[in-house]
């Protein structure tokens, strides 16, 4: 046999082989191939795209206001939430959930100081603005800023509410009604383990 015969026949017996375990694998379609659909239908999940540039008001933990700044929002997988956050914090930043209430501290800190985003370190709330608002949640009449929180409709549960997240990583923080006192007449109820209170020192 030539050289060229013998490399038909090698090609000839390739096809076959082919052919006999794709006729196989057809005749199992019924078991083999959703299987193989649906592992190919699943691929790992891709990691998080880099955050989009935000303008946020920065204070310094004395309280002391740096001016505006440009900071890239914090864009994590939810493993990596995880192991920055509590379970309880997740459920309630990352999942929108929301704290029992009087489950976490909800009074006015006796000593001067802000509250931070336990997941950003972006500056949410000054203690100044606290109030008792007998819903056993921590509740301020304005944010240390505007910009540093976004406000949203949310719908759930048949109840028009606003909710409020963080501008530097969109946590949810709670929801803000207008039931709350001068001088802006509104309640920003928060949930306490969406907020690190910094004491102000000196």
């Amino acid at each position: 046999m030539s050289r060229l015969d013998e490399t038909l026949a090698l090609e000839r017996r390739r096809f076959l082989r082919a052919a006999l375990a794709g006729g196989a694998a057809a005749a199992l379609g019924g078991v083999l191939l959703p299987r193989l659909r649906a592992r190919d239908a699943a691929p790992p999940p891709a990691a998080p795209a880099p955050g989009a540039d935000v303008l946020l008001a920065c204070y310094a933990d004395d309280g002391h206001y740096l001016g505006p700044c440009h900071v890239r929002k914090l864009a994590l997988s939810d493993a990596q939430w995880h192991q920055r956050l509590s379970d309880e914090a997740f459920d309630v930043m990352r999942r929108n959930g929301t704290e029992r209430a009087f489950s976490g501290p909800h009074e006015k800190p006796p000593v001067p100081g802000l509250y931070r985003c336990p997941g950003c370190d972006t500056a949410l709330f000054d203690a100044a603005t606290q109030f008792d608002s007998g819903t056993g949640w921590p509740s301020f009449w304005q944010p240390i800023a505007r910009q540093n929180v976004v406000e949203t409709e949310d719908d759930s549960f048949g109840w028009q509410r606003t909710a409020v997240s963080c501008a530097g990583c969109d946590s949810h923080l709670g929801h803000v009604f207008d039931d709350g006192p001068p001088p802006t007449g509104l309640r920003y109820c928060m949930n306490s383990v969406a907020l690190r209170f910094i004491p102000r020192r000196g």
